[in-house]
C-alpha cells in the first residue's frame, strides 16, 4: 500500500476547514450551515465512524467521513479549487477500505442527479438502488463488489 503524506485521520481542530469546504462546494451545496452543526462532525467522526483529510501545502483541500453504525457515506467534499486532481478518489478509496476492514456491511450514500459527484460515484462501482430525499439518488457498494474491483 502506497502512503500518502497528505491524507491523514481527521482531528476535532479540523473541524471549521471541513465546514467552511462544506459550504464553498458547487454542487450538493448547503443552504443553510445550521443544518449540519459541529456536534455531527464529532459525532460521526469519531463516535459513529471516521474521518480523513487531504492536505495540499498544509491547508486542508478535502475530506470523507464514514458513519459506520448507519452504513453510509456521511461527506465527500473537495474545495471547488482542488476538484479533478484525484484527490477525492484517494479520500474515497481510504474510506471505503478502512469501512470494510470494519465490516462487510453494504454502505450507501445519497447524491444529487445529473451531477458530477454522480458521475464520480458510479465510475467508483457504486450501483444505483433507488431514490433518497429530494431530488438524489441512492448509491450501495458491497464488500463483494468493492473487493473483485481489487481484484482485477
Amino acid at each position: 500500500m502506497i502512503v500518502d503524506s497528505n491524507l491523514r485521520e481527521a482531528t476535532v481542530l479540523d473541524f471549521p476547514r471541513l465546514m467552511e469546504i462544506r459550504m464553498a462546494v458547487k454542487e450538493n451545496t448547503l443552504s443553510d450551515p445550521a443544518l449540519i452543526p459541529y456536534d455531527d462532525y464529532v459525532k460521526f467522526c469519531f463516535n459513529q465512524g471516521k474521518g480523513w483529510v487531504y492536505e495540499v501545502d498544509s491547508i486542508i483541500v478535502g475530506f470523507a467521513i464514514v458513519d459506520l453504525l448507519g452504513n453510509n457515506i456521511w461527506a465527500l467534499f473537495m474545495h471547488p479549487d482542488f476538484e479533478k486532481k484525484g484527490i477525492g478518489k484517494k479520500l474515497h478509496d481510504t474510506m471505503i477500505n478502512w469501512y470494510f476492514e470494519q465490516t462487510e456491511t453494504a454502505v450507501w450514500l445519497g447524491t444529487e442527479a445529473n451531477s458530477r459527484a454522480e458521475q464520480f460515484y458510479r465510475k467508483s462501482g457504486w450501483q444505483e438502488i433507488g431514490l433518497y430525499g429530494k431530488n438524489e439518488i441512492k448509491y450501495e457498494m458491497t464488500f463483494q463488489n468493492w473487493t473483485s474491483d481489487k481484484d482485477k
